[in-house]
């Protein structure tokens, strides 16, 4: 895959701080510390992820070198790591790119929603996956499965079945006569149209890799 438009090869030092934090080596696509430095970046956790990997192999010399300069020495690195982070424009990216606006989706997926502040919409495709593998009649607070993932994303059982009676509104499948006014209906919606009618595997896949940002 080619490189991001806004890498900079001083980022590498922002990665094998990340790699030696413990337990060292690669860190999940998807972890809270990746998501993270993903943000402050404006670079997606897919492509932090591949440079990771790129980092674990030293394939290249500029790699082999700072593994050289900073690989045995911590104290060194942190101290770097801070001065770059100090930098005037660290993290502001450029708003044009050879001449091309830079859009990125994935910073929306790891903000909080208006209105529910403790929820992201990355949540919301974790709790549909779940909704797939769910009937009706069982998705509410007294359901195990509901109450397991509540307590992995640290939020009440409660909001997890309102997300789910948002997405019963969503599923075409299902009828629905009424109208729904609910904050949680336009992202809810927009998860829909994004994987409501994909393939439930692949939809699987990727819940299990969001997960990994609450362990």
């Amino acid at each position: 895959m080619a490189t991001h438009p806004l890498w900079s090869d001083d980022y590498w030092l922002l990665l094998l701080q990340l790699y030696l934090k413990k337990p060292e080596g690669m860190k999940p696509m998807y972890s809270r510390a990746l998501v993270d430095l993903s943000l402050e970046l404006h670079i997606p956790p897919k492509n932090l992820y591949e440079q990771l990997f790129k980092l674990r192999h030293r394939d290249t010399p500029i790699i082999k070198l700072i593994w050289e300069t900073y690989g045995e020495n911590t104290r060194k690195l942190n101290k770097d790591v801070k001065k770059l982070r100090s930098m005037k424009g660290f993290g502001q990216p450029r708003e044009f790119y050879d001449g091309v606006k830079v859009r990125e989706t994935f910073e929306h997926d790891f903000l909080p929603l208006e209105g529910y502040q403790e929820l992201k919409p990355f949540m919301l495709i974790i709790v549909l996956d779940l909704y797939f593998r769910l009937t009706p009649i069982t998705m509410v607070t007294e359901t195990p499965e509901v109450i397991d993932l509540a307590k992995l994303m640290k939020i009440k059982p409660r909001t997890v079945v309102k997300v789910m009676d948002v997405f019963q509104f969503c599923d075409p499948y299902l009828n629905h006569d009424d109208l729904m006014i609910s904050p949680l209906l336009m992202p809810c919606q927009e998860v829909w149209n994004r994987y409501g009618n994909d393939n439930p595997e692949k939809l699987s896949a990727l819940a299990a890799q969001l997960k990994e940002y609450f362990t």
